[in-house]
């Protein structure tokens, strides 16, 4: 399994931006827009990366949490409120 030390920052940058918008909203958030129009994008190395890790699987317009991927999404989310 993988564990978000052995990410990249890039592919961190990913679950970043999903975890802002899921603390922000108050909802679970499952995929994240690949490119937003304003200039914003997903780099496509992370992409790769996330992919290559099954932690995500991407369309043209979303990147989308796979269980695996969305697993460590509610775990970064409980380091950052403290739970281990």
């Amino acid at each position: 399994m993988t564990t978000p030390n052995e990410l990249s920052d890039k592919a961190l940058a990913v679950f970043a931006f999903a975890l802002y918008h899921q603390l922000s909203s108050g909802e679970v958030v499952s995929a994240v827009t690949v490119a937003d129009g304003a200039g914003h994008r997903i780099d496509d190395k992370a992409t790769a990366e996330l992919t290559g890790l099954g932690l995500a699987q991407t369309t043209d317009e979303k990147l989308i949490f796979t269980p695996a991927g969305a697993l460590m999404l509610s775990q970064l989310v409980d380091r950052l409120r403290g739970r281990w």
